[in-house]
């Protein structure tokens, strides 16, 4: 309902934070279908602030991944829409977000551990 709300103004910059959060899987699976069609037809920018790895790659064109109040990770999305659940790349770049996530975790883990 509140995405309803801010779509009625026609935004030329829509903010969502967590938006997806608390919905079921398939649910949430068609919502981000949802925000993604009504990007492409209505031409506003999306700012998407979220946890989902997923969901950051499936929605984005660019995933920015923010460290200590810096941009991390600032990885451009290649992949033609409609994008398939599942796909070899999705994948592929879901794990290069991951994989940078996990190291983070591991230096802070060795920090507390060791320091």
């Amino acid at each position: 309902m509140a995405l309803a709300r801010a779509l009625i103004h026609r935004p030329g910059l829509l903010l969502l934070d967590e938006p997806l959060g608390a919905l079921d899987a398939l649910t949430r699976l068609e919502m981000q279908e949802l925000i993604v069609s009504l990007w492409q037809e209505h031409g506003f920018t999306v700012l998407l602030v979220t946890h989902d790895v997923s969901e950051a790659v499936a929605m984005a064109d660019r995933v920015l991944l923010i460290e200590d109040g810096k941009i991390g990770l600032d990885l451009t999305v290649d992949i033609a829409r409609p994008r398939r659940i599942g796909s070899l790349r999705l994948a592929e770049l879901e794990a290069e977000v991951l994989n940078r996530v996990m190291q983070r975790g591991e230096a802070e883990q060795s920090i507390r551990l060791h320091g």
